[in-house]
Parts: structure tokens; C-alpha cells; sequence
């Protein structure tokens, strides 16, 4: 049986209680104790999904599973041989992308990006959290591209996969060189974070803005701070977030708020508090994106789901499912991000009035990229004529 059959054999019980979904899950062995998962998101350290083994923990007799050290963030070095990432993706306004981490230790349980750990042999879970890879070199590397003949400028996404201001970034502070080579060559940059460490770049960011070459989408998923805690457990809490656009907003840096991910029975009932509150706070732009459970995300979602809301967890998947041709996730171009049916028409209806009403800007303001001046020519391979 694999690590969803378990999951949602536990959700659906008769009883569906906690203490009866807590039993089968950890009597599977996939439960992580809660000791040694303090202040992560995830509750599972399944396999990756390219692995020939499966782990499971289990007691031996010999009580060594007390003897097993909690997680702890642990950061690695990598070394890319290039930074910016292409795509052609149709749902998405920009065609390249900059992460200067891998993995993310914020821990939100509904990142979509926690199956890419998969390709290193390691956890969708708790390992996404915990052991994290860092690009110092990523500042050099990004010159060198754009240093490169031919290169033609375009807004470059940050913050899309992982978050470029999680905890590690106070230490590392390879977002801050990131932005230091941008703002010498006049590009343009869009960040999307969850982080107040943003405010710490606003020096950076304010000159840009000057010239329109930056925009900031910070997201906001809730303003309960209890659930953020539990669903967010190291991101910035939702006051701070909401302090972090008043702060940008006030250094005259465009900023938006980001509803991502809007979960339906869990957080949609929020949607007009929250822009409520951004717009207050100086936000000119609003985005959303529905609860998105792609390949290991969706066994652990439902896993949280049981741990802290279980009265709660047929009816959000029922509704998930129904956003999503019956499924778990649809990756269909033009349904992944918004969903389809009846409900997620409601939650487009109820965004799309709630902007109006506040006068905030649902298409993405375009920055400028007329301004481009290519950065020293070091390390780039000169003609020969």
C-alpha cells in the first residue's frame, strides 16, 4: 500500500476522528514523531518518489526511536552552471525565473514545489524543509547571462518555486547580491515572498522602482494567525506580511498581494478580509491561485488535514476534487491555477468583485525594459574577430 492509499484510508473511517487517524497513520509507520518535526509543516518523510526502497520507521524493542534527532535545517552548497530557468507556460505572465535556494524551510504544507526534492533522491516532506540547497554563486552566474551577446531582456521572476527570503536568505544573503547585479544593469525583477526580511532590501528596491524596474507581490493566505502557524509554520506572520506592503508601498516600490493558495472550507471565507486588508496597507495589485496538490503534495496535505482540522477534511477534499474533474489535481493548462466548476466560478466571482470594489489592478503591471545596460563582459567568451 502506498503512502496515499494509507493516507486516505485513515481519512475515512467512520469514526473520522483525530485519535482514529492518528492510530492508522502512525501504526503505517509514515508519522513522524512530533518531537522531532517541531515547528515544520509537514507530518511525513515518505521516500522520493524516484526511489527503489520505501522508509518506514518502526520499534525494534529496543527503544531507539527515542534515540533519533529531530530535524534540524541543514544548508548545502550547489554549484548550477546557470541560473535563470525558461518556460513557455501559458498560465504564467513571464517566460524565466530565478531561485537562488533549493527547498524551502517557511514549510508551507501546499507548496507546489515540494516534489522537485524528488530529483535528489530526497523527501517531498520533511526533508524539503530541512535540508535546503543554496546557489552563492548565483549573483556571478546571473552577470555572466546577462552578460551574454544576444541576451535580450524580459521581467525575471523570483520567489516562484522557493522563497528567495525564508530564514537561511538573513545568513546567505544571496538575494541581496541577486538584486545588486539587476539594479546595476537596469533589469527588470518581480518577486513574490511571504517574508518581512523583504524590508531589509528596500534600499535596493526603492531605486529600482524609481526607474520601473521592479514589482513586489507579497502573499497573504490568511490573517488567522493560529492557522497560519500551523500551515506556514516559519513564514512571517500574517501582520508582518501586511506591515512588509505598507513598507514597500510607502518607499514608492509597487506592491500587490498574492491569495495563494485560496482552500476551499479552510481560508476562502477570507478572501475579502484579506484584500480588505492589503489594499489598507498600500497594495495596488491582487492575484489568487486555487489549492494546487500535484504528486506528493496531495498525501501530505491530507495528512495535515487530519492533524489539525479532521471535522473538516472530507468536505475541503470534496470540494478540492470538485474544482478538479474529480480529482486530487488536474495540470491542464488553464485549469491548474484557477480551477473549474461551480465553486471555483464562486471564488473567481467573489475576487473579481472584491478588487473592483477597492480599485485594485487584477492584470500585471508591466516594467520596463528599455533601460538594459549589459554588465561587465568578465567571464563571457569574447569573439575572435
Amino acid at each position: 500500500m502506498n503512502l496515499l492509499s494509507h493516507v486516505r484510508q485513515a481519512a475515512f473511517q467512520p469514526a473520522n476522528t483525530a485519535d482514529v487517524a492518528d492510530a492508522l497513520i502512525q501504526a503505517s509507520g509514515l508519522r513522524v514523531d512530533a518531537e522531532r518535526r517541531r515547528g515544520r509543516g509537514a507530518g511525513l518523510n515518505p521516500s522520493g518518489r524516484f526511489e527503489p526502497t520505501e522508509r518506514t520507521t518502526f520499534d525494534d524493542g529496543w527503544e531507539t526511536l527515542e534515540d533519533m534527532p529531530p530535524f534540524r535545517t541543514e544548508v548545502q552548497v550547489e554549484k548550477p552552471r546557470s541560473v535563470i530557468s525558461r518556460n513557455e507556460s501559458p498560465d504564467i505572465p513571464f517566460d524565466r525565473s530565478l531561485n537562488p535556494y533549493r527547498g524551502c524551510e517557511h514549510g508551507c504544507i501546499y507548496c507546489f514545489a515540494r516534489p522537485t526534492h524528488s530529483y535528489l533522491g530526497l523527501s517531498a516532506g520533511l526533508d524539503f524543509e530541512a535540508k535546503l540547497f543554496a546557489k552563492p554563486d548565483a549573483p556571478k552566474l546571473l552577470e555572466r547571462e546577462l552578460s551574454k551577446p544576444g541576451y535580450k531582456p524580459r521581467t525575471l521572476a523570483i520567489g516562484t518555486n522557493t522563497d528567495p527570503y525564508q530564514p537561511i536568505e538573513r545568513e546567505w544573503r544571496i538575494m541581496r547580491q541577486v538584486l545588486e547585479v539587476l539594479n546595476k544593469a537596469n533589469h527588470p525583477v518581480a518577486i513574490v515572498t511571504k517574508s518581512a526580511l523583504i524590508l531589509r532590501d528596500i534600499d535596493i528596491l526603492a531605486s529600482m522602482a524609481e526607474r520601473g524596474l521592479v514589482k513586489v507581490a507579497i502573499s497573504v493566505t490568511t490573517l488567522d494567525r493560529k492557522l497560519a502557524r500551523s500551515m506556514e509554520p516559519r513564514a512571517s506572520t500574517p501582520s508582518r506580511r501586511l506591515e512588509a506592503i505598507k513598507g514597500l508601498s510607502e518607499a514608492g516600490i509597487p506592491t500587490g498581494v498574492l491569495m495563494a493558495p485560496v482552500i476551499p472550507a479552510l481560508n476562502d471565507h477570507e478572501i475579502e478580509r484579506v484584500l480588505d486588508s492589503a489594499k489598507a496597507a498600500g497594495a495596488v495589485e491582487a492575484g489568487y491561485v486555487i489549492l494546487r496538490l500535484p504528486l506528493e503534495v496531495s498525501p501530505l496535505f491530507r495528512d495535515w488535514l487530519l492533524q489539525h482540522y479532521p471535522d473538516r477534511y472530507r468536505h475541503v477534499m470534496s470540494l478540492v476534487r470538485s474544482m478538479r474533474g474529480g480529482k486530487d489535481y488536474d495540470a491542464e493548462f488553464g485549469k491548474r491555477m484557477k480551477g473549474a466548476g461551480p465553486y471555483a466560478w464562486q471564488i473567481s466571482r467573489r475576487f473579481e468583485m472584491a478588487t473592483k470594489r477597492l480599485g485594485l489592478v487584477r492584470r500585471s503591471m508591466q516594467l520596463r525594459d528599455d533601460l538594459f545596460v549589459p554588465p561587465n563582459q568578465s567571464g563571457v567568451q569574447l569573439s575572435l574577430l
